[in-house]
């Protein structure tokens, strides 16, 4: 059997702890793998670590093949989905992945908002009326339409991930202005998210101390 790994789809998801990885080893030498990897064609898109321990002490494993994506971006929001749904992610985690499915689904949604440049756009463009009967834009990166209509607010994001509002408003902050010490040091629970996000405003170097 040939299976692709996609070192982009590999490291999407956070890495296991090392206590989590040799937990799972243990699991998988003692009870085997029970859980199907999933591919899409040859490509392993769930069960990386699976497939690195069963490959190490040769155990054997199945397949599934979920053949309904068309694009790499599908792949890495099904993915998201699927951390979404298990118990063992944490707030942070849940948060972070969240957020990434939301600028996926933004960047999407602009690309296929924006209509191509031609001489009849550029013409109307000068008409009055059709400028100010556009609809209103926004950049504000919590609103984006995910193709059903609904709009998604930060609300929607925290129901996504089953967390507060206020605690995805830390989580972005946190990933947008931590040094990588720090996000290391709250994905850990070495440090909560309120705290990280407080100290996510200060200097890099006093982040770090």
């Amino acid at each position: 059997m040939n299976i692709v790994i996609n070192e982009e789809l590999k490291q999407y998801i956070d890495p296991l702890t090392p206590n989590e990885y040799a937990a799972l080893e243990r699991s998988l030498l003692a009870e085997g793998c029970r859980d199907a990897l999933v591919l899409w064609g040859d490509v392993l898109i769930d069960g990386h670590n699976r497939y690195e321990i069963c490959s190490k002490y040769d155990l054997p494993f199945k397949t599934i093949q979920n053949d309904s994506f068309g694009s790499l971006e599908d792949v890495l929001l099904w993915m998201i989905d699927n951390q979404l749904g298990r118990r063992s992610v944490s707030d942070f985690q849940r948060g972070m992945l969240a957020l990434r499915k939301r600028d996926i689904i933004a960047a999407r949604t602009k690309s296929e908002a924006t209509p191509p440049k031609n001489s009849a756009t550029e013409e109307n463009q000068g008409e009055g009326a059709a400028a100010s009967d556009a609809p209103a834009t926004s950049d504000d990166p919590w609103h984006a339409d995910d193709n059903t209509g609904r709009i998604k607010t930060r609300e929607d994001i925290a129901r996504a991930a089953g967390i507060s509002s206020a605690t995805i408003g830390q989580i972005d902050r946190i990933r947008k202005t931590a040094a990588p010490e720090l996000v290391e040091a709250v994905r850990n629970g070495a440090i909560s998210i309120n705290a990280a996000a407080a100290v996510a405003t200060l200097p890099s170097e006093a982040q770090v101390s």
